[in-house]
Parts: structure tokens; C-alpha cells; sequence
């Protein structure tokens, strides 16, 4: 059981450090798009290269945040939260264990009856 807490543990922190990379590489890709937006608006005219330069980067990094969060969404989606939970087995188990406990006081209280009609 513990092993299992860990190891969900562990998940849990590798997506969140998924997660906290596509942020970095959010801020990056609006950097870039501010970069390409002070070069289109420079008054000596942009360096082509430059620009087509840091556009590609930029695709590559909307395509990497792309694929990273489609993967964390479906990672999710196939999370279950209680697979691991025995909360209903020992519930019932201890429903059982009253019900026992009753059905016996009602069997020793009808014995106390036959016995003393005896």
C-alpha cells in the first residue's frame, strides 16, 4: 500500500515538473514572439534571417508545448484517484462484523430464554 502512495507520489511530482517546464517554455515562446515583434518594428527594417530564424524557434516551441500538455491531459484522464483505496472492503467489513455481533447477542439471548423455560 505504501509502495503504491509512493509511486503515485512520484508521478504526481514528474508532472508537475512536466508542467513547470511547459511554463518556462511558454515564457520563452513569448519572448520569442516579443523578439520577432521589436525586429519587424525596427526602423532600419528586419533582418529576414532573424526573424525566420526565431519563427521557427518558436513553432518548435508551440509544437513541444503542444505534445507535452496533450500527454499530461491524457495522463489524467487515466488517473483514478481510489484505484489503490480499500476504503469500501474495510467498510464492509466492518458492517459485516456488526451484523455478526448482533445476530450472536440475539442467538445468546434466545438461549438464556430456552434455558430458563426448561
Amino acid at each position: 500500500m505504501a509502495n503504491a502512495i509512493n509511486t503515485t507520489a512520484a508521478s504526481q511530482s514528474t508532472s508537475l515538473q512536466r508542467l513547470c517546464h511547459v511554463e518556462k517554455k511558454i515564457v520563452h515562446a513569448v519572448s520569442l514572439a516579443g523578439n520577432v515583434m521589436d525586429e519587424l518594428a525596427n526602423s532600419a527594417g528586419p533582418r529576414p534571417d532573424m526573424v525566420a530564424t526565431q519563427c521557427q524557434e518558436f513553432m518548435q516551441c508551440v509544437k513541444d508545448i503542444q505534445f507535452t500538455l496533450r500527454e499530461e491531459i491524457k495522463g489524467m484522464c487515466d488517473y483514478r484517484a481510489y484505484e489503490n483505496c480499500d476504503y469500501v472492503a474495510r467498510m464492509s467489513a466492518e458492517i459485516n462484523t456488526q451484523k455478526l455481533v448482533c445476530a450472536i447477542s440475539q442467538i445468546e439471548t434466545m438461549l438464556k430464554v430456552i434455558q430458563s423455560s426448561s
